[in-house]
């Protein structure tokens, strides 16, 4: 009996009802709070118990004129209109005699999610909320200008008086703050931001709706502010399914290290006067013999200073005689390594014992590339 007293209690200070309510919405569901509360919340709050008048003698004549103290029997009640209102619950008589008793409407058939979202809305329209247009804030912006907290210069009175740096107001992390939150409404429940999605039927959930439909702030939403303002937003998607945002691209803000300088050192060779250069492939081409009797190609090498050399070959000479060619005709590659490629489909010349013949470089185009 303790037991059932705390818990007619517990469903006064939560629903602010009387007793005599209470007891019932506990009696339907069987002394158990948690879906009591749930009932009730889900079933809008409304009126839930209406008594008929008894007669004090047990029994009164039907009046065939209208009346507005007439008491309605069980008789009665069998011819009424059986079409009753959707949101009428189920009737339950008690008591009396054949022509009079009392009877007990039971809780309201459960509400649309379409009615409950509009049941918010109104809530919240009748407490003073007012719609804001989309095109005039983006998502997720507050309603209130933020007040800028940077660092700045204050100019000095006279040209000669130095500007003086002023540091930013910095905030505590424990002081209060102001949030703003985008309450979504969906088809099948609610979610926060970009959280995730809270069935309307949850009753974990049945106290933050009463707030909202009371046009109160819920306390959960308060203690994010930690006493600062709560600016919260309503948007309607009862026609949608739940859906996630894509999260936001972010770009990286946090801190590393520099690996070596930040631009590489370049390191070039000598370039030689366009005199040298000539005099230079000159004798590169003289040092080259060949037969005109035997079979002749003509070779391209594309340097890698972007140069192009262009020369003789018999059939029989080697790889290595490109090779030499080159260095040759470019003292400075003397000393630099570097590979002989061929073009289309890049391949390098790895066996430089090869005849061009045998290499299959007849009339090719050879690239130099630098290790």
């Amino acid at each position: 009996m303790a037991q059932r007293d705390e818990a007619v209690r517990e469903f006064v200070a939560v629903t602010d009802v009387d007793e005599e309510r209470a007891r019932f919405f506990l009696e339907s569901a069987g002394w158990d709070l948690q879906l009591a509360l749930a009932s009730f919340f889900e079933d809008g709050a409304e009126d839930d118990i209406v008594t008929l008048p008894q007669s004090e003698s047990g029994s009164v004549s039907r009046s065939t004129g209208p009346s507005e103290h007439r008491v309605t029997s069980f008789r009665d009640l069998r011819h009424e209109d059986e079409d009753e209102s959707d949101d009428e619950g189920q009737r339950f008589f008690a008591g009396g005699s054949e022509r009079s008793g009392q009877q007990i409407v039971g809780p309201p058939k459960k509400k649309s999610t379409n009615e409950v979202v509009e049941d918010l809305f109104k809530g919240a329209k009748e407490h003073g909320a007012v719609p804001v247009d989309k095109a005039g804030k983006g998502p997720g912006e507050s309603s209130r200008a933020k007040p800028f907290l940077g660092g700045g210069y204050r100019l000095g009175a006279a040209p000669e008086e130095e500007s003086a740096y002023v540091a930013g107001e910095r905030r505590s992390s424990s002081s209060a703050q102001d949030v703003h939150v985008v309450l979504k409404l969906w088809k099948t429940g609610f979610s926060l931001d970009d959280g995730d999605l809270r069935n309307y039927s949850d009753p974990g959930n049945a106290l933050f709706l009463e707030s909202i439909r009371r046009g109160e702030i819920p306390l959960e939403l308060r203690q994010r502010s930690r006493g600062g303002q709560v600016n919260l937003d309503m948007e309607d998607h009862r026609d949608e399914d739940f859906s996630r945002p894509k999260p936001a691209f972010k770009a990286f803000a946090g801190e590393g290290q520099k690996l070596g300088s930040a631009t590489p050192e370049l390191v070039s060779a000598p370039r030689m006067g366009q005199q040298e250069q000539a005099a230079s492939e000159a004798q590169a081409s003289a040092s080259i013999s060949v037969d005109d009797s035997q079979p002749v190609t003509n070779i391209q090498i594309r340097l890698a200073d972007g140069g192009r050399l262009v020369q003789k070959f018999n059939h029989t000479h080697r790889v290595s005689d490109l090779r030499q060619f080159v260095v040759n005709a470019r003292p400075a590659m003397a000393a630099a390594e570097f590979v002989l490629m061929t073009t289309f489909p890049n391949k390098e010349l790895t066996d430089e014992s090869q005849t061009l013949k045998e290499a299959n470089l007849l009339n090719a185009v050879i690239v130099q590339r630098l290790k």
